[in-house]
């Protein structure tokens, strides 16, 4: 687990893959030919913290989808590359766009497709339910299920190693806030301690 974490402590910017990853991989079809995709809440507050935690997040997927288009933009998720089917393309040019080093760089994926990627990048991770091959390939696979908090897995694994996971968390209690008439400071002592000792484990 330790080499897990000491790959983790080194991530600056995770690539997500969206079907399967981001959801359970159905797609559902309108009879305009409108695509449809569901997604999890826990994992989008995920995505949400890692970013306030100084962690850049980008999406590659090969298909095209106006749905993934709004959910970015709701999370505030800019580097979005749809449509590659070859995701190596999309990988090159977010590279070179970031311009950080491949030991910097985590890819979530659960498919083959994703494999040319995951054999790049520093820290390479699979969905519980991805394929066998993909799990092989992988330095870390999640608890949880793509589109059922896999994604919140992934974020709190990198914002633990790296110490981030309690103070991001401990930011939505605000000091000058109380919560059923106890003040934050109380409420961090009730859970454990001082601002640090709260924050557990996400994977």
């Amino acid at each position: 687990m330790q080499d897990i974490l000491n790959k983790a402590k080194k991530i600056e910017l995770v690539i997500f893959d969206v079907d399967g990853v981001m959801t359970n991989g159905s797609l559902f079809m309108g009879d305009d030919g409108q695509e449809y995709k569901a997604f999890n809440s826990l994992d989008g507050h995920g995505m949400r913290m890692l970013q306030e935690g100084g962690i850049a997040a980008a999406i590659i997927t090969g298909r095209k989808s106006s749905v993934v288009e709004h959910r970015m933009k709701d999370l505030g998720i800019t580097r979005v590359y749809q449509g590659y089917r070859d995701k190596i393309p999309a990988y090159q040019a977010l590279m070179a766009d970031i311009g950080l080093a491949t030991e910097q760089v985590a890819y979530v994926g659960d498919d083959v497709v994703d494999l040319p990627i995951m054999t790049r990048v520093g820290f390479a991770i699979a969905v519980q339910d991805a394929h066998p091959y993909v799990k092989k390939h992988a330095h870390w696979i999640t608890q949880n299920n793509g589109g059922q908090g896999a994604v919140r897995d992934v974020c709190e694994l990198i914002l633990e190693a790296r110490g981030l996971l309690a103070p991001v968390s401990y930011t939505h209690l605000r000091a000058h806030e109380t919560y059923e008439g106890i003040s934050y400071s109380v409420v961090c002592l009730k859970m454990g301690g001082g601002g640090g000792g709260g924050g557990g484990g996400g994977g």
